[in-house]
């Protein structure tokens, strides 16, 4: 009974991971998701919205 419990075990666990081509696309869709995010945050209205942001948060009086 242990022994075909394993061998289901075993089989189950045989195709964990990724592949070297599933990591090559993975990481070139979070370098895509990085320069979205860096474009949209160092546009105009998003920058200027947190500089906004950081000096009413610094400007709180105590």
């Amino acid at each position: 009974m242990f022994g075909r419990w394993w061998a289901r075990v075993r089989a189950a666990g045989a195709d964990r991971g990724m592949s070297t081509a599933e990591y090559a696309v993975g990481t070139l869709a979070a370098c895509a998701f990085a320069a979205v995010l860096y474009k949209l945050v160092t546009s105009g209205p998003v920058s200027a919205a947190l500089r906004s942001v950081l000096q009413r948060a610094l400007d709180v009086p105590f």
